[in-house]
């Protein structure tokens, strides 16, 4: 499974994409915004995007969503946790100075221990609220996708609505459960891994 991570909008959000080389198949994790600068990497590889997974619903997290969508008729994903604030992404950004585009209907609601699809590649959903209610990982080949759960030497904000430091704080737990050399892709800044983020528990965490 190869990854291409993309750094779209003003909050520099990490959007992924995880595609097999051989069916070509894709998924996209967290279009955040520009739209354009993801389709272009879709369009240079030959990708076809099965599937728009979220891991929160965050506004400057799905910005992009409803263009990529119909785009690609990719399925959009999410947990239903997050359903409410999802379908009020446009207010979210009016109420911090953005103008996104109000982003469809899911299409499918994943639970914890459900799979997503990419080409032959099977990544388990793990939900890890904390940061939001509906807060996902995405889990498999080495590899977690985290959104906003976990960054290198940080860990999300919980003082936004929903927002739970002691659900947060079991979510990190599980995570750095995980095995060390997993390769952590977070919602924004640098790559990590599970044993360097293990090492930051004590502080993050008194």
């Amino acid at each position: 499974m190869k990854i291409k991570g993309i750094v779209v909008g003003p909050l520099q959000v990490n959007c992924f994409i995880a595609y097999d080389e051989d069916s070509l198949d894709a998924i996209v994790v967290d279009p955040g915004d520009e739209p354009e600068k993801i389709s272009s990497f879709l369009k240079d590889r030959n990708l076809q995007v099965s599937s728009i997974v979220c891991t929160h619903a965050h506004f400057d997290h799905i910005g992009a969503v409803r263009r990529l969508k119909e785009k690609t008729g990719a399925q959009v994903i999410l947990h239903k946790g997050d359903y409410e604030m999802y379908m009020q992404a446009d207010k979210q950004g009016i109420a911090w100075g953005f103008q996104i585009e109000q982003p469809p209907e899911p299409d499918i609601y994943v639970l914890e221990g459900n799979e997503v699809a990419v080409g032959r590649f099977r990544l388990k959903v793990l939900h890890t609220p904390g940061h939001s209610p509906g807060g996902i990982c995405l889990f498999g080949e080495g590899v977690i996708f985290t959104g906003d759960t976990i960054f290198a030497d940080s860990v999300g904000r919980t003082d936004l609505p929903g927002g739970s430091m002691a659900q947060l704080k079991e979510s990190f737990d599980r995570i750095i459960s995980l095995p060390p050399r997993t390769k952590i892709f977070p919602g924004h800044g640098p790559l990590t891994t599970v044993e360097d983020e293990k090492e930051n528990r004590l502080w993050l965490f008194p």
